[in-house]
């Protein structure tokens, strides 16, 4: 979808269902577009744990744009109750997913999205440039040919570093020893800012394009050079800025999945450091994730620092699955869509980014096969003949990575999504799920009664929701706050009492705890009870609230005479 169909879904979608999604602005881009978030949730006003969805961070990755709304969709369904809409999962996790609160972006960068599906031109995250203005030679993306797309360029050079597949028409090969001319050199289709005439500088990453929003986020930011993409300052970007501010004004987010493509996997935390150095409970759980993700998606979940850093020992720096899992405390986790790599039956390295730079000669022709077998022939465009205005005669085509490479081809999206649902479905059912009931009421002499307050965790995760978290800022305890009506307590000391965190029941996996040897539970270490003292025949309201929890209420009135 552009942006103006995203936006009427949205739209229809509030219209339709006021009572269960309400749509807000977390911002406006340079260009003008609304970063929409969609609040879902039955009285989606009622802060409580909830679950944070975004997707399309990366300017092409667009499918993670279609799980987000697929999600959206699928918890309306389950609210409707319709005939069928069990989604494959059992009473319980719906019980629990019918009263969650959940937050959807679709769309983090919604210009760069808009840059890639109208003109095709190479974008990371967003389609401007802020640095000062240099002198240094760059390749700006300009279309051409008048067809509207920019897509690659290739000129003759004897010291050219590609060869074009003899069988393959199109398929550009990296070049061997062996290999006979014509050699080619590759850049985007456009033209050279700065041109002496001569230099023809290499292509860069950020050539007209900057930063990287993964990389513009408060947790471990790094400047350049020390972090490509970087951008000027932490949430130096409008969009990065946007959601680090609603996530510091909502401490409720307890899980965060972070949607990109391409390459089957989950990936994540710790992004920095050795599993040894992480908590084991957390560790745990994550183990949990890792069996839902295979069972349902067959994606397995990667360490961030052990298989998915570029070059070994050198971490990503500034992405948000670390903001989130370090500085929101939340159960974050990136997912990169669509396994081509499984389409062209590749084998998975070790270390799974690797995966991106195996990919010799074989897998360039199986590419160009399966793409003219499953995809229209929409990957390996023709090469057209063009007068260059500094180089002369080249010729503009080539890979158009969109569908095929970057995202799955549109009939393959159902599948796509629904597969993510199951996954998304079980992480919602992980909250912390705290029940405030009057267990007792005794009628004392002289107008007094007293009460008995259970308050009880009935969810996997504990109040404080990670392990890792619970020494931190969001870690405070929940506070119980007693407001009576028509009667007064018999001790001012009652008005307000910090209780202890509450452990839900679930225990992740292969760990101590969650072994089947290990028979043994927690006992009341998941409940606790409070009682008070009234004098007068009025009634109290009771609020318990925490960070991470939210606010939840009962009232308890003086009990009959």
């Amino acid at each position: 979808m552009d942006y103006d169909a995203l936006t009427e879904q949205l739209q229809s979608w509030q219209r339709e269902f006021p009572e269960w999604l309400r749509l807000e602005s977390l911002g406006e881009t340079p260009e003008g577009r609304q970063l929409w978030l969609a609040v879902v949730g039955r009285e989606p006003e009622r802060l409580r744990p909830a679950f944070w969805v975004d997707g399309n961070m990366h300017a092409a990755e667009l499918c993670g744009s279609s799980v987000a709304l697929a999600w959206i969709e699928a918890l309306l369904e389950l609210f409707l109750e319709h005939e069928g809409a069990s989604l494959g999962v059992s009473e319980s996790v719906r019980r629990v997913v019918n009263d969650g609160l959940f937050y959807v972006l679709p769309r983090m960068s919604p210009d760069g999205a808009e840059m890639v599906l109208k003109t095709g031109r190479v974008v990371r995250s967003v389609p401007r440039d802020t640095r000062p203005a240099t002198r240094r030679p760059r390749w700006l993306g300009r279309d051409l040919d008048g067809d509207g797309q920019v897509l690659m360029l290739r000129y003759r050079d004897d010291a050219g570093e590609f060869v074009e597949s003899a069988e393959e028409p199109g398929l550009m090969l990296r070049r061997q020893i062996d290999d006979p001319g014509p050699y080619y050199q590759l850049a985007v289709e456009g033209v050279i800012e700065h041109f002496d005439g001569v230099t023809i500088p290499t292509p860069g990453a950020f050539d007209d394009h900057f930063p990287d929003l993964n990389r513009n986020f408060p947790w471990s930011w790094a400047p350049e050079p020390d972090q490509e993409g970087a951008g000027a300052f932490p949430t130096s970007e409008p969009e990065s800025r946007a959601v680090v501010e609603f996530a510091t004004r909502h401490p409720n987010i307890f899980a965060w999945e972070n949607y990109h493509t391409f390459g089957g996997v989950y990936i994540r935390p710790l992004g920095h450091a050795p599993d040894v150095e992480m908590s084991p409970t957390d560790l745990s759980l994550y183990n949990q994730f890792a069996m839902w993700a295979v069972e349902h998606t067959g994606f397995p979940t990667v360490s961030g620092f052990h298989e998915f850093t570029y070059s070994p020992n050198q971490p990503l720096r500034g992405d948000i699955v670390d903001y989130a899992y370090h500085q929101r405390g939340a159960f974050a986790y990136t997912c990169e869509l669509w396994d081509l790599f499984r389409q062209l039956g590749l084998e998975k390295p070790q270390r799974f980014a690797e995966s991106y730079v195996r990919l010799g000669r074989a897998a360039h022709k199986q590419l160009w096969r399966w793409d003219r077998e499953h995809n229209g022939s929409r990957i390996f465009r023709p090469w057209k003949p063009v007068e260059h205005p500094q180089l002369g005669a080249v010729e503009v085509g080539g890979l158009d990575p969109r569908v095929g490479v970057w995202n799955p081809p549109e009939q393959r999206l159902p599948e796509v999504c629904e597969k993510q649902i199951q996954v998304l479905l079980r992480v919602a059912a992980l909250a912390p799920r705290v029940r405030l009931s009057c267990v007792e009421r005794t009628r004392l002499a002289e107008g007094a009664w007293t009460a008995k307050i259970a308050v009880e965790n009935l969810g996997y995760l504990p109040t404080y929701v990670l392990e890792s978290a619970r020494r931190g800022p969001l870690g405070e305890c929940p506070r119980l706050e007693l407001h009576p009506d028509g009667c007064t307590l018999t001790s001012p000391a009652q008005h307000s009492l910090e209780l202890d965190h509450l452990v839900g029941w679930g225990r992740g996996a292969f760990s101590l705890q969650s072994s089947l040897l290990a028979t043994r539970s927690a006992g009341s270490a998941s409940k606790t009870w409070v009682s008070f003292s009234v004098r007068g025949s009025g009634s109290v309201r009771v609020r318990l609230s925490s960070p991470r929890l939210g606010a939840l209420e009962t009232l308890v009135e003086a009990p009959l005479e």
